[in-house]
């Protein structure tokens, strides 16, 4: 599903829960994150939608390597050609994405948080645990990155050791990844939060990390999973951090 302009010239594709983002800069269109392993015919969709063509994406910036969110970047790389950034700390997940830390055990968010098994369920259907390795990906070492829209950094661990969220001070939005979420997968619970221990390496640094995004006083936080959070960043951030870990 395509859903236009959730900020000014970025577009949110969405399969099973799992967001990806299409970021548009005159002729040239910034991928960030590449969603499942089937999510390829969404993303030409979306692109014909738009009236762009594959051609058009010039980079892709995963915020961090967990298998939901590197789906399709390999072939995104070596079908169009274009280089896959990611921060230095998850460069180890692109090649083997299942390998990822967790706070707590997954085993009993399967057993227990019956809310999110249809959620799962879709995930285990679209192959979601089994993206292909990304081969070849450029570490991110700017403060900001030369790709269109010229997102600005913001180094959020936590969720993984190297997640960043990216800033687009002119589109007064900031593209969170999993720093941030209105939908937790392991539980199926709503509202801005932290995506759960089943999944988030350090729960105590992503609730601190966060505030980077409160401090850029966005209108608009743009997410991994769930809808779009329009009523402030640090508003979505004072309720993530009251809610704290789950």
């Amino acid at each position: 599903m395509l859903t236009k302009d959730v900020a000014p010239g970025i577009h949110c594709v969405t399969e099973s829960h799992v967001n990806f983002y299409l970021v548009e800069d005159g002729d040239e269109i910034l991928l960030v994150d590449a969603g499942l392993p089937t999510s390829w015919p969404l993303l030409l969709e979306a692109l014909t939608a738009l009236g762009r063509r594959p051609r058009d994406i010039v980079a892709l910036v995963l915020t961090h390597g967990h298998f939901d969110h590197i789906g399709i970047a390999e072939r995104v790389r070596r079908e169009l050609g274009v280089p896959v950034y990611i921060h230095d700390n998850d460069v180890p997940l692109t090649r083997h994405p299942r390998q990822y830390a967790r706070a707590r055990p997954l085993t009993w968010y399967l057993l227990t948080q019956f809310k999110a098994m249809p959620i799962v369920a879709g995930l285990l259907v679209r192959r979601a645990w089994w993206p292909k390795p990304v081969r070849r990906v450029e570490r991110i070492r700017d403060d900001v990155l030369p790709v269109p829209g010229s997102p600005r950094v913001l180094f959020t661990p936590g969720h993984t050791l190297g997640h960043c969220a990216l800033h687009f001070p002119d589109r007064d939005a900031v593209i969170a990844g999993d720093a941030l979420v209105t939908l937790d997968p392991y539980r199926g619970t709503t509202g801005p939060q932290i995506v759960s221990g089943a999944a988030t390496a350090d729960e105590e640094r992503a609730l601190e990390t966060i505030g980077l995004i409160a401090a850029t006083g966005v209108g608009t936080v743009l997410v991994g999973h769930g809808p779009a959070w329009t009523d402030g960043a640090e508003r979505m951030v004072e309720s993530a951090r009251r809610r704290g870990p789950s």
